[in-house]
């Protein structure tokens, strides 16, 4: 879970405070130690903590909070402004030219993820209605072009490369004619990056930036190397000024460091981060809605975004049609299966829900193999079957169990889940019509 420590820590510290009737200022100065001892564990920078902590406290222990009737909910409500702060206070756009293309040039150190995160920001635009172009500028890293072309080729977005014998320079400014010509509106120059960061690589992105003028130079850092990304983007910021910052594999990124410190040390914001390995894994960054994720507020608007992206509305209406009519088959059940999978990870979709701590989540156990194990035995069934799972008995149990690679007692497990779940939806559907009536009516028991 993303910042699973922290906001575990956090949650723990501040659910202490709830806990209390009156707040004194030893109370709140005990919680900021706390709080503190979280940031740093973090990996978070210290003149970021420490500017941090003062300002919640000095908050806190003002006349709003140590008289008001739930002090500790106005504190938790001061720690999530200024965490919203802290990250940026509202989601950073790209600022696209007036005059097309923009120029969006990608830079970073090796390892970082720069090709991959350029496919998907593409991939991303697209979505948006523009037409971008990849243009491979790393001639030095081996299968670095090819990489690009393949990204590409997944997204259908077009390539443009010159092969690794011409200078990046040229390669770039070809790219923004090539665009030119054939109507791309976006171009991302996909740059060469270096273990480390050294003058040869610096002078090279200089000489891209002056030759081409790019509209917005990202900076691609990975979330999970914490201070030291920090780090990276204070030398890129100042050596060649950058308009934001994308953050890769804050997925596996439990500390949250680099999140928490990258705006506060560079003054620039996070645009993107990436959260998984598929092209579709990158979002825009909201620091409000990662700020209520933190503490365990949920983060039910970028839920919503992702359920009306994901979901068929055609698919939905006739769902929920079935549903009205009790006529919804292990057909809709594996459709909505596989609608909810476009959605991503399981852990990653109640992580957003508010009220959903670390620990609830630990226990929960949540296996996104267990939905292919699902899947596997819907698929195994006939069509005939599927329609009407009453006339699945043991022969037919069996042979379904056998050509799904199960067993007997899984294959029953999943008609009973489906039976309990037809059964709870005819119960909504009942409080519905009754409700509708203005009558009264019993809730049965199952």
């Amino acid at each position: 879970m993303i910042f699973e420590g922290l906001a575990e820590k956090l949650q723990n510290t501040f659910k202490k405070l709830k806990g209390k009737g009156k707040l004194s200022e030893k109370d709140v100065k005990a919680a900021m130690r706390e709080v503190k001892l979280a940031l740093l564990e973090a990996d978070v920078n210290y003149k970021v903590v420490k500017n941090f902590i003062n300002k919640i406290t000095q908050r806190s222990i003002g006349h709003e909070v140590l008289e008001s009737l739930t002090p500790g909910q106005q504190v938790i409500k001061i720690v999530n402004e200024e965490l919203t702060n802290l990250m940026g206070t509202t989601q950073s756009k790209i600022n696209f030219a007036s005059k097309p293309p923009t120029i969006i040039m990608l830079v970073g150190l090796q390892g970082a993820g720069k090709t991959t995160t350029g496919g998907k920001l593409g991939g991303l635009l697209k979505k948006m209605g523009k037409r971008p172009l990849l243009v491979a500028c790393d001639v030095y890293r081996p299968a670095a072009i090819k990489q690009l072309h393949v990204v590409g080729e997944k997204l259908d977005i077009p390539v443009f490369s010159m092969g690794d014998k011409v200078n990046p320079v040229n390669i770039a400014k070809a790219g923004i004619e090539h665009a030119k010509k054939y109507g791309n509106d976006v171009v991302i120059i996909d740059t060469a990056g270096r273990l480390h960061i050294d003058e040869k690589l610096m002078d090279e992105l200089k000489n891209i930036k002056s030759e081409v003028n790019p509209h917005e130079i990202l900076l691609v850092v990975d979330a999970m190397t914490g201070q030291d990304a920090v780090n990276v983007a204070e030398t890129f910021n100042s050596q060649l000024g950058i308009d934001g910052v994308i953050l890769t594999k804050l997925d596996g990124d439990t500390r949250g460091g680099a999140a928490l410190s990258v705006r506060a040390v560079t003054d620039k914001p996070i645009k993107y981060i990436g959260v998984g390995e598929k092209l579709s894994d990158l979002e825009p960054f909201y620091p409000d809605r990662m700020a209520s994720r933190i503490l365990g507020m949920g983060d039910i608007l970028s839920l919503i975004e992702k359920a009306q992206a994901s979901l068929d509305e055609k698919k939905l209406k006739n769902l929920e049609k079935k549903i009205r009519t009790q006529e919804f088959n292990l057909e809709d059940f594996l459709e909505q299966l596989e609608q909810m999978k476009n959605m991503g990870p399981l852990s990653q979709l109640i992580e957003m829900l508010p009220g959903v701590s670390n620990k609830q989540l630990k226990n929960l156990q949540i296996d996104d193999k267990e939905l292919v194990r699902i899947e596997a035995i819907i698929q195994s069934m006939t069509p005939e079957e599927r329609r009407n799972p009453s006339i699945i008995k043991a022969s037919r149990r069996k042979r379904i169990a056998k050509g799904s690679g199960t067993s007997v007692q899984e294959v029953n497990k999943l008609l009973k889940q489906f039976e309990q779940t037809k059964k709870m939806m005819k119960q909504f559907s009942d409080m519905e019509k009754g409700l509708k009536k203005g009558g009264r009516f019993k809730i049965p028991f199952f």
